[in-house]
Order: C-alpha cells, then sequence, then structure tokens
C-alpha cells in the first residue's frame, strides 16, 4: 500500500512539473545584491560621517541631532514620502540604523536589512525563541566593526554580519527564563558593549544589572549592580530589607557615554512596591533607583551618583541623558533650584535634560555630579523643595502614601510629564526639544505587603493636568539658562523627536502625525499622516547626496496611554516610513 502512495505522490508532483512548464514564467525578482560594508571603528562612532545614523540617537551624547541641511525650513514644505515598508507585529518603538547605505530596521527580535533608498529588502534575520518567550521591545541596535549588536528576549547579546544577517557571535547574558530584556538598546564605549535591562521582581536582584562585553567576541568584561549587595554602598539605604526583596531597580534605556571622562552615564527605574511604607520607610534612599549614573567603563566602577527623588508613585528616572558642553548660566526667572556655589556663566561639561516622568529639568556636572540647577515643566506637586548647595530633593509629604487605600492627586502621572519618548538638543540653538504630556492620575494603594504579584502596589488612573485640555506638548528649553524658549501643545500626545542643521525639530505623535517645526519658533512648517503612532526614534540620513528622514509607526504602551483624547481614534498599523524631497 505503501508503494502505490509513493507512486501516487510522485505521478503528482511530475504532473505538477509539466503542468509549471506550460505556464509562462513569473518574472524573476530582481537580485538584491550583499552590500560592501565598511569596519565601524570606535573613531567613527565618536565622530560620525553626517550621512549616517550608526547608535541611537545618531551621537554618543544622546543629542538626536543630524548635521545635515539639504532639508530646510524653506524647503520642508517639499518633502514626500519616498517609499514605506510593512514590519512585524506588535510593539514598534525602534531606530533605524544606517550604514553604507542599508537600513537596519529592529522589530522586536527580528531584523530586517533594506536598501536605504528603496527600502528593498536585503536580508531579515528572526530570533527563534524558547517555548513560552514572548518578543520584547527593542528600541536600538548598535555596529561595531562589520557588525550588527544586539540584545534578544532571551536575555542573550549576539552580533550579525552586517552584509548577510548571519550569527557572528552569542552571549547568554542572564537565564533565558529570566524576566529581564534589555528594552533599550546597547551603545558601544571603546570596544565595550554597554547594555542596560529591565528587571523584574522574580528575575532577583542578580538581574538588575548594567554590563560591559567586548564587542569583537561577546566576552563579558563587568557588570554592575543597580541593587547593592550586603556590605556595598548603598546598601544601608534599604533599611534592613532583605536582599530577595529589593526588586526591580531597572536601566530598561539607552546610555550615553563620554569618551574623554570615559564615563557611562545612564539612569535607573523605581522599586517594586512603589509606596515606601511597604519597604523600610519614607525616610531611606532605597539606592540606586531613580539615579544618573556615572559608570567607568573599563572597570565597570561608579564614579559618581545623583538621586533625583525618592519614588512612590511609578515616576522613574532611565530616560536619556544629554551630554553638552555649555555656559551655565540659570535665569533666576525661569529656574527655580540653583547651586549658589555657581558662578553665571562659567562654562561646563553637563549632563542635562529631562531624565525621568517627573517633568524636571535637571543639569548636572558631568564629571563629578554636583547639582547645578533644575526647573519644573509641567505640572508636579511631588517635589516641594530642592536644596541647591547639595541637590538633595525634598518630597512633597502631602503625596506620600502611609496606608493601604491612601489616594493621592499626583501630577504628573505614572506616564508623565516624560517617558521613553526621546527629547532632542540642537547645537545651533543649544536648546533641549523635549515632549511631554499634561498628564495626572489618581493613585490609590493596594497593598500593604511587599507583595509582586500587585506590582507597583498602586491603582493609577490617568487624569488630565488641572486646567489642561491638550495632552501632548513640545517644550524648547536653552540648554545654558534654563528659559522656555517656545512650547507648542495639542491634544494628541507628543512622542520622540530629533533636530537638524536645517533648523528643523522633528517628530510624531499618539494620532497618526507627523510634523517638523520651526527650531527657534516653534511654528509648524510641515505636517503629514502616517496614520497610527510615530512611536519609533525618527532619523534623518543621507545617500549619494540625497537626505531622507525616516521613523516607523505602531502601537506603544505611551502612544495608548497618552492619547486620552475621546474624538482621537487611530490604528496600530506598523511601517517604516520614509521620505526626501523629490
Amino acid at each position: 500500500m505503501k508503494k502505490v502512495i509513493v507512486a501516487g505522490i510522485l505521478f503528482v508532483a511530475i504532473a505538477a512539473l509539466g503542468l509549471r512548464a506550460q505556464q509562462p514564467a513569473a518574472p524573476a525578482a530582481p537580485a538584491v545584491p550583499a552590500p560592501k560594508i565598511t569596519l565601524v571603528t570606535d573613531a567613527m562612532l565618536q565622530n560620525p560621517d553626517p550621512n549616517e545614523w550608526l547608535m541611537w540617537r545618531r551621537t554618543l551624547n544622546a543629542w538626536g541631532y543630524s548635521p545635515l541641511d539639504q532639508i530646510r525650513k524653506n524647503n520642508v514644505k517639499d518633502l514626500r514620502m519616498v517609499w514605506t515598508r510593512g514590519l512585524g507585529p506588535g510593539i514598534q518603538e525602534g531606530t533605524p540604523l544606517v550604514h553604507n547605505g542599508v537600513m537596519f530596521i529592529p522589530s522586536r527580535d527580528d531584523i530586517y536589512a533594506v536598501d536605504a533608498r528603496t527600502g528593498d529588502q536585503i536580508w531579515e534575520y528572526k530570533r527563534k525563541l524558547p517555548e513560552g518567550k514572548n518578543p520584547k521591545t527593542t528600541r536600538t541596535m548598535a555596529m561595531w566593526g562589520t557588525t550588527l549588536i544586539t540584545s534578544t528576549s532571551d536575555n542573550f547579546l549576539i552580533a550579525l554580519d552586517m552584509a548577510t544577517g548571519k550569527l557572528v557571535w552569542e552571549t547568554a547574558v542572564l537565564d533565558p527564563k529570566m524576566r529581564a530584556p534589555t528594552s533599550g538598546g546597547p551603545i558601544i564605549a571603546n570596544g565595550k558593549v554597554i547594555t542596560g535591562r529591565q528587571c523584574q521582581p522574580d528575575a532577583t536582584r542578580d538581574s538588575c544589572v548594567v554590563t560591559a562585553h567586548d564587542a569583537k567576541t561577546g566576552k563579558e568584561l563587568w557588570r554592575f549592580h543597580t541593587i547593592p549587595g550586603p556590605g556595598e554602598p548603598g546598601d544601608e539605604s534599604w533599611g534592613g530589607v532583605p536582599m530577595n526583596q529589593r526588586w526591580h531597580v531597572g536601566t530598561w534605556m539607552v546610555p550615553s557615554y563620554d569618551p574623554e571622562l570615559n564615563l557611562i552615564i545612564l539612569g535607573t527605574s523605581v522599586t517594586i512596591p512603589a509606596p515606601k511604607f511597604t519597604l523600610s520607610g519614607a525616610d531611606k534612599q532605597y539606592l540606586f533607583h531613580n539615579c544618573t549614573l556615572a559608570i567607568n567603563a573599563d572597570t565597570g566602577k561608579l564614579t559618581w551618583y545623583y538621586q533625583h527623588i525618592v519614588d512612590h508613585w511609578d515616576l522613574d528616572h532611565p530616560f536619556e541623558r544629554l551630554l553638552v558642553d555649555t555656559q551655565v548660566a540659570p535665569s533666576a526667572a525661569d529656574v527655580r533650584w540653583i547651586n549658589p556655589k555657581l558662578r553665571a556663566g562659567e562654562r561646563r561639561k553637563v549632563v542635562t535634560g529631562i531624565p525621568g516622568k517627573t517633568g524636571v529639568v535637571y543639569t548636572l556636572d558631568r564629571a563629578t555630579g554636583e547639582f547645578l540647577w533644575a526647573r519644573p515643566t509641567v505640572q508636579q506637586n511631588v517635589i516641594s523643595n530642592i536644596d541647591g548647595s547639595t541637590g538633595k530633593v525634598i518630597v512633597n509629604p502631602e503625596v506620600v502614601f502611609t496606608k493601604l487605600n491612601d489616594e493621592r492627586f499626583v501630577c504628573p502621572g505614572s506616564n508623565g510629564g516624560k517617558n521613553w519618548p526621546a527629547g532632542a538638543y540642537s547645537p545651533l540653538t543649544n536648546m533641549m526639544y523635549m515632549p511631554l504630556q499634561n498628564l495626572c492620575m489618581t493613585a490609590t494603594t493596594t497593598t500593604d505587603q511587599r507583595d509582586p504579584s500587585k506590582v507597583y502596589g498602586i491603582n493609577m488612573k490617568p487624569e488630565f493636568a488641572i486646567g489642561a485640555d491638550k495632552v501632548g506638548t513640545v517644550w524648547a528649553i536653552a540648554a545654558d539658562t534654563g528659559k522656555t524658549t517656545w512650547k507648542h501643545e495639542q491634544r494628541a500626545g507628543t512622542l520622540s523627536l530629533m533636530t537638524t542643521a536645517g533648523g528643523l525639530v522633528v517628530g510624531g505623535d499618539a494620532n497618526g502625525r507627523f510634523k517638523a517645526y520651526d527650531d527657534k519658533t516653534g511654528q509648524v512648517l510641515w505636517e503629514t499622516i502616517v496614520g497610527s503612532a510615530s512611536s519609533g526614534y525618527p532619523i534623518s540620513y543621507a545617500v549619494n547626496g540625497k537626505q531622507y528622514i525616516a521613523v516607523n509607526t505602531g502601537g506603544s504602551l505611551v502612544a495608548g496611554s497618552v492619547n486620552r483624547v475621546a474624538e482621537l481614534k487611530t490604528s496600530n498599523a506598523t511601517n517604516m516610513y520614509v521620505f526626501a524631497i523629490p
């Protein structure tokens, strides 16, 4: 009987072949040749070609600034879409990278390499995950040598050949089953791959780490724990909370790097649970949550830290750190908290920007962590004061939880203020441009125990900030004086921004609009509809002398949460859009 079946199968196969032979041949798809990839060196990463976008915010200082100026204020109105490409399902918050005319697009655990001029696919890489492991968010990748380096949902660090997509090396950072993925992505610091990560309670304190790996081989070089161990500096700040109940101080966004000081500078998240009465009380620091950390890139040792606020409300501080060299002359009329020892007008190497959900701008000395100045932006009621001499933040006691079912009105809400959508800096204006949200929340405690199943231990009901009817806003703030230069407000929540030498601030929103603003006035010079939230990070690049602007769209937690306006109904379609002037 088996021989008869086999014979039948052969007959059908031969008949099908004969039938195909009689049909006209389908036109062959044009072959996209493997690209010629030049070495990406540390010198290139520290001073990138203006035509390329080699890392998350194009430069290690996290500016999000493109030196290209072919697309300018006087011609941006002529910008048109030149190609688009569908991406995979799920959350899309990625940054496309461009090198040698090839665009590399992260799509959760998948990667696509396409011709940056046309969108034609060159290769794709699909990661096979262990059973039961869900794909994570991937906000960026990194490049070094001829490899593309990324982290995976099963806690590996991998390097792919940029010409072919073939695996070059992979290194397990943690147990694949641990819930501690890198949702931000890596940067390269002098040949070292630097990554932070999320760390859920069941992944324990051991997963709350920043790691360095050799970019050539994947060998681990060091790891730094963001929750101090027994006897380590900061251990006492937890007030005796057992090590197995110290949870969730992650570094889930992308670091910055100062090659001259050789410092990795990055931020940390909150504890679980968030209300401190469930731990050891509101008078403890619980290091290193909600801190800026400066870590020696060679040794992995902590050089300095600054704590932005002791959190009780899931207002974490892991977002981009802008590394800027500027005069420091805070305006007393605009800046609420100023270090009295500061000599107005002195030039400093600073860390600045809005590092956390509170929406507060902090400016610190980059070498020492010394507090220089800070000011609020959107409504906030969690900080009552900052001691200018020490930088110590005083929490408003009226919004601090003290018991189960304790209800407080808190500004901003748990989605910010500020969140992971990145602001940008322009050296042309010495201004930072920040996407913010006019949102608060009514928060109520749901447990008085250290119960990780309750996650943050609070129920958070989002609400408009008092007096606001527009969710989204973009603030332009001078890096030297702290003055607000302009502000744009709109109904839909605003998302990531970039700046260009053409005098533009470019970014999208949660309602499927993508815009270009005048960097000096905030006037909207160009706008188009992309149909879904611009949840990715916009970039600009050039191939054969032609400048392009690109962004990917799709659903994201923040885009869904900040689109609190009833009349706005957008889709979650995931696409890459690329624009140029014809």
